[in-house]
């Protein structure tokens, strides 16, 4: 005959005491580390660049990136504004065919916008880390790292 689990709760006392702690240490065997979010989250979202593999941002030219929806990216590279087609699959990200708009950036403003395109060209996977989201990029030792503004 099959001993069901209530009958032998009702048998042994002690079980019941013990189911507590049983269901809190599964729940903390699970383990922890970046949040995960599925790739469908970053839709809406809207984040400003931090740092851009290692270096430093200028604070007066903003890089932006926002997932206005499904399938779409646009933002500001630091001096002009960019859009075109991302693709999320998990933890996976590739932005493809990007255009943007075609005023004069000199200086450490052009150099900027240059080398934040270009590593989003080179973004291999990303992580959210509460308000922060990370891309891996190709050739690049260091992360892009973003701050989210929106929502």
């Amino acid at each position: 005959m099959p001993l069901h689990f209530s009958a032998a709760l009702g048998r042994w006392p002690l079980a019941w005491l013990l189911l507590p702690l049983f269901t809190v240490l599964t729940a903390c065997a699970i383990p922890a580390g970046p949040t995960a979010l599925p790739a469908r989250s970053l839709v809406g979202t809207e984040w400003r660049l931090e740092n851009l593999a290692g270096g430093g941002v200028l604070d007066r030219a903003q890089a932006t990136l926002v997932f206005p929806e499904p399938g779409r990216v646009a933002g500001s590279g630091s001096c002009n504004r960019f859009f075109g087609s991302v693709t999320l699959e998990q933890d996976r990200i590739g932005f493809g065919q990007m255009g943007a708009t075609r005023m004069t950036c000199i200086g450490a403003v052009g150099d900027q916008e240059n080398r934040y395109l270009a590593a989003l060209q080179q973004a291999e996977r990303f992580e959210v880390r509460g308000t922060t989201l990370l891309i891996h990029a190709r050739g690049m030792d260091q992360l892009l790292r973003f701050i989210r503004t929106k929502p």
